[in-house]
Order: structure tokens, then C-alpha cells, then sequence
């Protein structure tokens, strides 16, 4: 009876101990990191009014701020081994409560992972639209929002088993790698599906799934050769986050005196020779949204907030790259040191930042080792930016059947003329729409010899191609309907009560109801294309040696010293014969060649006919 009674007092004391903290981020770290600097953030009521003292680590130092509620300690963990250490909490020299912290070892060549390339073909999913291979986190008692499929811009259900349920699919397909929205959790009560207004970046949102589920997706990836994009958010986070209710500091984020200020959505004030003060603070500290809260990157607590964050997602979940959203938007020199760290910790890695702009040398700006970055002093070391420019003429040009000066195969041309901007070419994110834009099949209204020209431009040139979810079937979407959510439609087949799958093949469909003959026609174009990519170090690695257009014809080569790809693509009303010698430079010495469309055998010594609206891929022998 005694024994009972001191293991009831001992359970009893024990939660008080813990209860005095309510929060330790990151929640664990691992030794034998690049960096030998923790900094463990502790949450709780009145904490900072605590002496801190760790078992077995000495060098430590102690920040607080003007928010009793948090304490920050800084750790030097070079000669830390695997194991677990209890942090002390001390008035008057005396242990009130300890909190234990935890340090695991590293995987093997953790370091050297690596990340996604221009060998990739990148897969863009929104995953509550995806597939929801769970029914039982369809909403959560944690979060506000309820699931409603019925509404555009409400949750569907799709989550991260949906995501595992189809990865055999996307094998097939030919996708080498898997960006998806963030997965984070994000409590706004309304478009929370949206998933950029965190409200913890430590936790997959329950409606998604688990961390453990998160890791999982990972783990399954990889077992197909796979590679897993997370999509991480630095410039802001949701209005719903625990910290923003209690900030740590009034700094912690950008405050305005009238309270919410909208950005100006200026980036061209971040290098702007001539940009006023104002404009620029206005663009950098004004926030994105109302219920995005504009982080203050150039606080160093949150900058060390967020690279331990970013750090602790790669190792933990074992992730092979990031895309960040709204890159521009940040402090410059907080996001460059945030992205230098992670580059640092993992040299091999990717990271491909969001730079929404329409010139190619102001997106070229925030690529490493920029050439117009430096004579701004700047360096981002941004190992990747995305081609918008690319997709500003994509968006255009197959509807311009006439050639001219300015239109139709020429904006191709153009585009890549600028290319001497850039420091990696190869590094360039490469896309026909995603989950911001309209679908390339609205825009072309269903028009698969104008979808099959769009792509075949894609997948070959230089860069890392990336498709949007739904479009290898035909999806069409308008961005200005139904608050964005005709842009992103639930997958047909992701939900146990769709009449239809089209993760299914269109030979089934008589049985199971799956592709349509039109989606089918999409997908076979789309799944050949990629396979035959996949083992082409032409398409890979090679140089770009292109043609001025000529009758709305476009022509170019990707070529290594051993290997050459011709690339034709007739946007025009009309057949064109291509006089062959006018492309010796690309041709060299082959004489054979084979479309991979079509799959017929080319003699390169004579002319070549190609039918209006279509393209041709030629890999040469």
C-alpha cells in the first residue's frame, strides 16, 4: 500500500515538473551536425525567470526576451555524443523541474544526400486534392475546419496515404520526384486546405496524417527511387500559430502602426538602385495576407528558428529537397543565410525558391552566384530558381499560329537567348502551370496536339521539368472560378465514392471506370515521353544549341559529346518540310535518327516533313 502511495506521489510531482513547460523546439537533434550550434527554444509560463543548467554540457548560453514565457538556450554541441540529457530549471540554485532532451545519431552519409536535378521529372501535388487513402482524418477535433467536399474552397480529405496509395502510379507514369504542397498543420478556419499559414512547423497537419505517416511517404519514395520535395514556407506563417498568439518578442514579426499592412508586392525594391525606402520595407515587411503574418527574418532568433526547422524536417523525415514559397518576399540577407546554412549542412542538396517575376535577369538575381547579383554584392546561394518567364510564353504561343517578330515559337527562342543571365541553366525549374495558375488544358481548351507541343518543349529543354497534378490527364481549370478551386479539382479516383479512377487505365474502364479515352491520350503521350527521358544524359546534362524560328517552326538540339537529340516543334497551320542542311551544326555526324513520339526511323541525309501542330523528339544515331 505504501509502495502505491509513493508511485501516485511520484506520478503526481512528475507532472507538475513537466508541466512548467509546455513547449521544447526543436523536440530532439542529432550529433555530429556541420553546424555545433543549438538553439533550444523552451515554452512555458514565467520560464525565462528560471537559471538553466544541463547535465553533461557545459558550454550553454541563456537569451531572453521581453516575453516571460520564453527562454532560448544556445548549445555547443561539438563533443556531444548520442544520448539523453536532462535540462535543469533552477530558482535560488535549486532544481524546480527538468525537461529531458534527447541527441540521436545521424543516418549514414546523411550529409551527402542528393537532392533533385535536372535527371528529375518533378510532380506537383495538392494533397487534399489528390487522394484520400484515410477517412478516419478527414477533419480532427484539433483543428477548426471540418471537411466539406461539396465546397471549392473547403477540405476534401485527400492526405498523405492517398499520396502512398498511388506512388506506383506515379512510377509508372515516369515521375522521378514528388513536390507537394506544405503539409504542415494550418488552423484557419476557412481555406486551410491551402496550407500556407502554418500554425505549427513542427507537425504535419492531423487531417494529412502524422509525422510518423510524413516519414513514411519518404521511406516509401525512396524504395521506388523516388525523390520527396517538401514545400517550405520562410516569408510568413498563419495567423493561427501558437507563437504569433504569444509572440516572444514585438519583433519576432513585422508590426505595423495601423495594424495590418498589405505587402506592396514589389520585388523589384530588393535590388532597385533607385527604390525608396519605403517601397522597399513595404514589399519585405508587408504581409502577404491578413492571415499571414510577415516574419522578421533579420531577428536572429527567428532566423535560427527557422534553419533549425528546415534542418530538423530533412533529417528527421529524410527529405531530398525543398521548393520555398515566396523567396523574394524575405529579408534578402535572412534568406540567403537561411539557405547557405541548409546548403552547408548538406552540400549536395536542392533547394528551388519561388521567384514570381517576368524578366529573366531579375529572376537570374536570386540564383547563386548570380552574375547580377554581385554587382549588388548580393549572393543568395539559391541553387534553383523557377522559369517564369518560360511560362509567361507557354501561356501564349501555341495559340500564335502565324510567325512574327514577337509571337508564337519565337518566345521560346527569346527566353533562352537570355539564358547567358543565369549561373546554372541546368538548374532552372521548368513548368506549364501549377497550383497558382490556370491548367495548361484551359488555356489550350483541350487540345492535345497543342498539350503534346507544350510538353514536348518541357521535358527537353534544359532545366527540371515539374507537371502540375491532373495535367498527364487532360484537367482543365480556371484560376478565376471558385476562389482557385477550379484549379485544383480533386483527382478523379482518389475518393472511395468517385464513379471513376483514372489511376486506372482506360482498357479497365468497362469494368472499373477508369481513364477516359481522351485522358488516355494525355497520359500514353506523357508516361512514353518520360521513360525515354529518363536514361537520356543528352536531356540530362547536355548543352542547348537552338534555331531561329522559321515559319513558326522551332528547332533545337541537346547534345553531349556522344549523344544528340533534334528537337522539332511545328506550332503552325501547315506542314513544313525542314531543308536538314541547314542543321549540320546539330546533326554532326549521325545519319539516323528515331522519333520517340511516334517511334519511327529518320534518315537524317534527306529532309524532314513534319505535320502542323505537332513535334518531333529525334534521338540521333
Amino acid at each position: 500500500m505504501k509502495s502505491n502511495l509513493m508511485m501516485l506521489l511520484f506520478g503526481w510531482l512528475a507532472s507538475i515538473s513537466y508541466g512548467q513547460i509546455e513547449r521544447i523546439e526543436p523536440p530532439f537533434w542529432w550529433t555530429d551536425m556541420h553546424s555545433n550550434t543549438l538553439q533550444v527554444m523552451c515554452y512555458g509560463p514565467e520560464i525565462a525567470k528560471y537559471e538553466v543548467a544541463i547535465e553533461g554540457i557545459t558550454s550553454i548560453d541563456i537569451t531572453r526576451t521581453e516575453n516571460d514565457n520564453y527562454l532560448f538556450i544556445k548549445i555547443d554541441t561539438k563533443d556531444i555524443k548520442p544520448g539523453v540529457f536532462s535540462i535543469n530549471f533552477k530558482e535560488d540554485d535549486k532544481i524546480v523541474f527538468s525537461k529531458p532532451y534527447e541527441f540521436r545519431s545521424r543516418r549514414e552519409n546523411s550529409s551527402l544526400r542528393k537532392g533533385f536535378d535536372s535527371s528529375d521529372v518533378m510532380y506537383l501535388i495538392m494533397p487534399d486534392r489528390f487522394s484520400n487513402g484515410d477517412i478516419h482524418n478527414d477533419s480532427h477535433k484539433e483543428t477548426i475546419e471540418k471537411v466539406n467536399r461539396s465546397n471549392p474552397g473547403g477540405r476534401h480529405g485527400g492526405d498523405i496515404q492517398g499520396i502512398i496509395n498511388h506512388l506506383e502510379y506515379l512510377k509508372d507514369l515516369g515521375v522521378t520526384a514528388v513536390w507537394s504542397t506544405p503539409l504542415l498543420e494550418d488552423n484557419e478556419p476557412t481555406y486551410s486546405y491551402h496550407t500556407y499559414a502554418q500554425s505549427d512547423l513542427y507537425k504535419i497537419d492531423p487531417r494529412y496524417g502524422t509525422n510518423e505517416d510524413y516519414k513514411r511517404l519518404a521511406s516509401e519514395m525512396h524504395k521506388l527511387d523516388m525523390k520527396l520535395i517538401m514545400d517550405y514556407v520562410t516569408n510568413h506563417w498563419g495567423s493561427q500559430h501558437w507563437m504569433i498568439k504569444d509572440v516572444p518578442a514585438k519583433d519576432w514579426i513585422h508590426q505595423w502602426p495601423e495594424g495590418f499592412k498589405r505587402s506592396n508586392y514589389r520585388m523589384t525594391t530588393q535590388f532597385d538602385t533607385h527604390a525608396s525606402k519605403i517601397d522597399r520595407k513595404g514589399c519585405m515587411n508587408g504581409w502577404f495576407d491578413t492571415t499571414m503574418p510577415d516574419m522578421n527574418q533579420s531577428n536572429s532568433l527567428v532566423l535560427n528558428y527557422i534553419i533549425q526547422n528546415a534542418i530538423w524536417w530533412i533529417e528527421y523525415a529524410d527529405l531530398d529537397g525543398f521548393r520555398v514559397d515566396t523567396y523574394s518576399y524575405n529579408d534578402k540577407h535572412g534568406i540567403a543565410a537561411w539557405t547557405k546554412a541548409i546548403m552547408d549542412e548538406y552540400p549536395d542538396f536542392n533547394i528551388v525558391g519561388e521567384v514570381w517575376m517576368h524578366d529573366q535577369s531579375q529572376i537570374s538575381y536570386w540564383q547563386k552566384d548570380s552574375k547580377i547579383g554581385a554587382i549588388d554584392t548580393y549572393n543568395s546561394y539559391l541553387p534553383s530558381v523557377m522559369d517564369f518567364t518560360l511560362h509567361d510564353a507557354i501561356m501564349v504561343m501555341f495559340n500564335e499560329d502565324e510567325d512574327s517578330w514577337d509571337k508564337g515559337m519565337i518566345r521560346a527562342y527569346d527566353n533562352f537567348t537570355h539564358d547567358f543571365l543565369y549561373a546554372n541553366t541546368n538548374n532552372i525549374l521548368l513548368f506549364a502551370g501549377n497550383h497558382d495558375t490556370n491548367r495548361i488544358n484551359e488555356v489550350y481548351q483541350s487540345d492535345i496536339n497543342k498539350y503534346k507541343m507544350v510538353m514536348t518543349l518541357i521535358f527537353t529543354t534544359r532545366g527540371i521539368p515539374q507537371i502540375y497534378y491532373g495535367d498527364e490527364i487532360g484537367m482543365l481549370g480556371n484560376r478565376d472560378k471558385k476562389d482557385d478551386g477550379d484549379i485544383r479539382k480533386d483527382f478523379p479516383g482518389g475518393w472511395s465514392d468517385d464513379k471513376r479512377s483514372a489511376f486506372l487505365g482506360a482498357s479497365v474502364s468497362a469494368k472499373t471506370g477508369g481513364r477516359t479515352n481522351d485522358e488516355e491520350a494525355y497520359h500514353s503521350f506523357t508516361k512514353k515521353v518520360l521513360h525515354w527521358r529518363k536514361n537520356n544524359e543528352a536531356i540530362h546534362k547536355g548543352e542547348l544549341l537552338q534555331y531561329i524560328p522559321v515559319n513558326n517552326v522551332y528547332v533545337y538540339f541537346r547534345h553531349t559529346e556522344k549523344e544528340s537529340v533534334m528537337v522539332i516543334i511545328n506550332n503552325g497551320n501547315e506542314s513544313q518540310e525542314i531543308d536538314i542542311t541547314r542543321f549540320k551544326e546539330g546533326i554532326k555526324q549521325f545519319v539516323k535518327g528515331k522519333d520517340i513520339i511516334t517511334d519511327t526511323t529518320i534518315d537524317m541525309t534527306e529532309n524532314i516533313t513534319i505535320l502542323s501542330k505537332t513535334s518531333m523528339i529525334i534521338e540521333l544515331h
